[in-house]
């Protein structure tokens, strides 16, 4: 009693040995309906939004709604072409119209940022 460690279990890096079961973990991201619709453009394409979201918030997303009318893939398979449109509009006007109190433009510049990741991936 009072010795703080019970009979049998051991500390960590303290002599005693960790169980390894050899489990493999998979974490992935779910995302919102929003951040799904971001077309997978061509590098270059997302490059030109990207620099548009850092100087005026929402126009490269605004411009990336319309990749997906040409046919960009998004995460959103099952959803209709024009209704992925216009929830990239959303997303572009909630940016144009939250930039006032720069979370537009923090959200437009990590959007941008978003378009080229998925544009890595995709080429």
């Amino acid at each position: 009693p009072g010795a703080g460690i019970e009979a049998g279990m051991r500390e960590p890096g303290r002599g005693g040995t960790a169980p390894s079961s050899g489990v493999v973990v998979q974490v992935r991201e779910k995302k919102g309906p929003l951040r799904a619709a971001i077309p997978y453009m061509p590098f270059p394409v997302a490059v030109i939004c990207l620099f548009l979201n850092t100087f005026v918030p929402g126009l490269g997303t605004f411009v990336s709604a319309f990749t997906v009318l040409c046919g960009a893939r998004t995460d959103l398979p099952d959803r209709h072409m024009c209704c992925v449109f216009w929830l990239n509009i959303a997303a572009a006007l909630i940016q144009i119209l939250t930039a006032i109190v720069m979370v537009g433009w923090i959200m437009s510049i990590f959007w941008g940022m978003d378009m080229v990741i998925l544009a890595s991936k995709y080429s």
